[in-house]
């Protein structure tokens, strides 16, 4: 698979992006390759926990936009694989675990606050950074980070793009556990070993009953998301968001 690691071992799924040399950002291929993975544990009875996580020093930066007119490369298409990411991981019966031993940023973020436990490394950071360029939050964010963290938190990542160290994620609510980096792998290894074990119907009802309660608006968000996203993508603020982000400059955007 293009860029994403796939491994099965005792009963552990592992998916492992796997471009560390740019932070592991996501791109067309690798983002459909995820979805298909995580939309085929369901029908799968040797998988009892799926672990998400990144090689290297990064979970993921998010879609990779680097490159001149890179906004062309976006459209509804992408929308609906970011879709089928985060749905994959929510409709899932097995637990998911997010890893996060580095920066989790745009849909990459969204991806790591969808899954079930989250595991941030200490120095890890979270941050939706998409109104920096001219973009909407995506990624089923909108909906998962509100229901965890409320209104208020929500608007400050989603208007602001600030980033939250792993330490205050935890403290607001939207990560399960933090390690620090000497105790992390074992952290996250207890707590694979530990769902691998539980009873699985059980967990699967629990999430079903979790995610039920506190998502029930998930597709509705996914679907506000996507067209407001596809609208945005064509708009010229995005266009210069994106010219920016690659010349390393402050945008100046002038709501076109």
């Amino acid at each position: 698979m293009p860029d994403l690691d796939v491994d099965l071992t005792d009963s552990v799924l592992r998916l492992t992006l796997n471009r560390p040399d740019v932070l592991n950002a996501l791109t067309g291929e690798m983002s459909l390759a995820l979805a298909e993975a995580l939309e085929g544990v369901n029908a799968r009875d040797d998988v009892r926990v799926v672990v998400l996580t990144g090689a290297g020093e990064a979970f993921s930066t998010g879609a990779d936009i680097g490159g001149d007119e890179a906004h062309e490369r976006f459209g509804s298409d992408a929308m609906d694989v970011a879709a089928r990411m985060v749905r994959g991981i929510v409709a899932s019966d097995t637990p998911v675990l997010a890893a996060v031993n580095g920066i989790a940023a745009g849909v990459s973020c969204s991806l790591a606050l969808a899954c079930d436990v989250i595991v941030a490394r200490d120095s890890a950071a979270f941050l939706l950074p998409f109104a920096r360029i001219g973009f909407m939050v995506d990624g089923g964010a909108s909906a998962t980070v509100a229901a965890a963290v409320g209104r208020a938190r929500a608007m400050r990542m989603g208007l602001l793009a600030e980033p939250l160290s792993a330490q205050e994620a935890h403290d607001a609510g939207l990560v399960t556990h933090v390690a620090p980096a000497a105790e992390y792998d074992d952290v996250v290894a207890t707590l694979v070993r530990r769902l691998a074990a539980g009873a699985p119907l059980a967990q699967a009802a629990t999430k079903r009953a979790i995610n039920a309660a506190t998502l029930a608006h998930l597709d509705a968000a996914l679907d506000r998301e996507r067209s407001g996203q596809t609208l945005l993508m064509r708009t010229a603020d995005v266009a210069e968001g994106m010219r920016a982000f690659s010349e390393r400059r402050r945008p100046v955007f002038r709501g076109e």
